[in-house]
């Protein structure tokens, strides 16, 4: 039982002492919460809902109840203050020591273990399109994605990371058509480019090449939106995109050899960003079921057929618009599929939860989504959310695909780990390194860096990316938390090596408000976990994250650790620098970060 517990428990019972013995655990919901910094006191008790039952002013019943708590509580309460409606209680030294003590060697400490009961949560994300390589925004959605699954993870859930590659559609297509056209039988290996690096090129040069024939065709009258429906090359890809679901085989041949190349790609780039998926589902695997879900649903009169042949559903009534269901020519659109993969996914994992981390340009897509499964009465659409985040922008402004002025994942972070060696170097930082320790140091703190940045900002706000700011030993910087870890590591090594054998048993009653102030930090790792599970925020575990690390480099700059001369408090700080240590490698595992030994 938590702190928190046992302080809610005795609040019953001092309500039903002071003022109403019939009062129940369910009378009320105590609110208990974190003191803010500008006032004394470890846990603020918010008193307002019991007035009704003391009859008495706000401060007169925190008064009552906090001398109560204080009475029974000697070993936990050592003192209490009120401002108007809230009781601030202070917490006893001795109990933050017991703590500290109780979890020293727990190696799980703020991890709940699923269970048979534990919910099932599927988190979708990345989600590439294989017309195109990984960019800066598939990092920001892949590491969303990997962080807040592990959260969920570590908050008792049975997780499943799920991958929908978009393998299908118009847009493969013109890539398709673009290398057939004008790439005389290149390679990944004749051109020495990762494959979806070189699939990318030509859904670029397509669309340098569709632009080309819109201005054509206005030169000779035609106004834009007729010439952007009649360009040459456009109508070329959309009979490709017939071709490919009549089954064509030339077609097929060609979409299994170019796809192969942008997996192999995909497979390298997810490899060096540390995220992991447990299953892969493929659009051209899933558009029939989404196909059968819309004769389903024209047969109940949940959709409806226009003249031209395609298949509508009409939301208007839910304050939404009509939305196209299949086109004309039968062929699927993304809401198909999304569609037969979600009704698939139940089916396989029966989940509570289906999360899909996916930008916020698709907050309507995933609205409608939802809205069509329920009136298909499908029951657990109910448990389908969309984790939308903001988009990523650099210093520069917005990228865009077709023009092929993204910023490729792969050149960013190779770019990360150049800046990261420089700037490490420029510190002295490796001196006394191998090279090949050099070069796994450099690409972890790159990489770091780059998590840190991305997941310190709220998902659901945009973000600017600056990779020069990202990499910084000073501030709120993945490379920084690293920095600490390594700082406490060499410390424990050094007293490893004067043959020390630390703990945090401790008599003394020397122990600062600095150290206790590290302990209250690590206690509330636990609720900090669970916070980030319930508002699925890895910002949370990160900022968290950076407040320990800067209240530990304070403590460290502070007091003597290796040389403070009384042994029994030697002892007792390094055990606390242990455990500081612990949860800052757990957090940051949490974020899909690792920390170096050495740094």
């Amino acid at each position: 039982m938590n702190i928190e517990q046992i302080l809610a428990e005795n609040v019953i019972n001092a309500l039903q002492t002071l003022y109403d013995n019939s009062i129940t655990a369910n009378t009320f919901t105590i609110l208990i919460q974190t003191t803010k910094k500008e006032f004394k006191g470890d846990f603020t008790l918010v008193v307002f809902p019991f007035l009704k039952i003391s009859k008495k002013t706000p401060p007169a019943t925190a008064q009552e109840i906090g001398t109560y708590l204080q009475e029974k509580l000697t070993e936990i309460v050592a003192d209490f203050n009120v401002v108007n409606g809230f009781l601030n209680l202070t917490i006893n030294q001795k109990y933050w020591l017991n703590f500290l003590y109780t979890v020293e060697q727990d190696n799980k400490f703020g991890f709940v273990e699923a269970n048979h009961l534990s919910p099932t949560i599927l988190v979708e994300y990345s989600s590439p399109n294989t017309n195109k390589p990984l960019h800066l925004g598939h990092i920001r959605n892949n590491l969303i994605g990997y962080s807040i699954a592990e959260i969920l993870k570590a908050n008792g859930n049975k997780v499943i990371k799920v991958n929908l590659v978009n393998d299908r559609g118009i847009h493969i297509c013109k890539s398709m058509l673009a290398w057939l056209k004008y790439g005389k039988g290149e390679t990944p290996e004749s051109s020495n480019l990762k494959g979806d690096h070189l699939v990318g090129k030509y859904y670029v040069l397509f669309d340098k090449q569709y632009k080309a024939e819109i201005n054509e065709l206005i030169s000779i009258g035609k106004t834009k939106a007729e010439a952007e429906k009649q360009a040459p090359i456009l109508l070329e890809a959309q009979e490709m995109l017939r071709k490919w679901e009549a089954g064509d085989i030339a077609t097929i041949t060609l979409w299994k050899k170019m796809n192969k190349w942008v997996y192999k790609g995909f497979e390298e780039s997810y490899k060096t960003l540390g995220v992991n998926f447990d299953k892969f589902y493929y659009e051209s695997e899933t558009y029939l079921l989404g196909k059968k879900i819309v004769e389903d649903g024209l047969t109940k009169k949940v959709f409806f057929k226009k003249a031209d042949g395609s298949a509508w559903i009409d939301l208007t009534s839910d304050g939404l618009d009509e939305k196209v269901i299949l086109r004309a020519d039968g062929t699927s659109v993304y809401i198909t599929q999304d569609l037969g993969t979600a009704a698939l996914r139940f089916e396989q994992y029966n989940f509570d939860k289906m999360l899909y981390v996916v930008g916020n340009e698709q907050d309507y897509h995933f609205k409608v989504l939802q809205l069509i499964l329920k009136k298909l009465n499908y029951k657990w659409a109910n448990g389908l959310e969309h984790i939308s985040y903001g988009m990523v922008e650099l210093p520069e402004g917005k990228m865009k695909s077709r023009e092929g002025t993204v910023v490729d994942a792969d050149d960013l972070i190779n770019e990360m780990i150049l800046t990261a060696e420089e700037t490490t170097k420029q510190l002295g930082k490796t001196a006394d390194f191998s090279t090949e320790e050099s070069i796994e140091l450099f690409k972890t703190i790159a990489l770091g860096a780059l998590k840190y940045f991305m997941l310190k900002v709220d998902p659901k706000k945009k973000m600017l990316f600056n990779p020069q700011e990202s990499i910084d030993f000073n501030g709120n910087t993945g490379p920084l938390i690293q920095y600490t870890y390594a700082r406490i590591q060499s410390i424990l090594r050094k007293a490893k090596e004067l043959n020390t054998h630390w703990n945090s048993e401790i008599t003394t009653s020397l122990i600062s408000e600095k150290e206790i102030q590290l302990i209250k930090l690590i206690y509330s790792f636990q609720s900090t976990i669970k916070e980030a599970g319930t508002m699925q925020s890895p910002a949370i575990i990160a900022n968290y994250t950076y407040e320990l690390a800067k209240e530990y480099n304070q403590f460290y700059h502070e007091l003597p650790i290796l040389k403070e001369e009384n042994v029994e408090l030697k002892n007792f700080r390094l055990a606390l620098s242990s455990k500081v240590g612990d949860i800052i490698k757990s957090a940051m595992k949490l974020l899909g970060i690792s920390v170096p030994q050495r740094m």
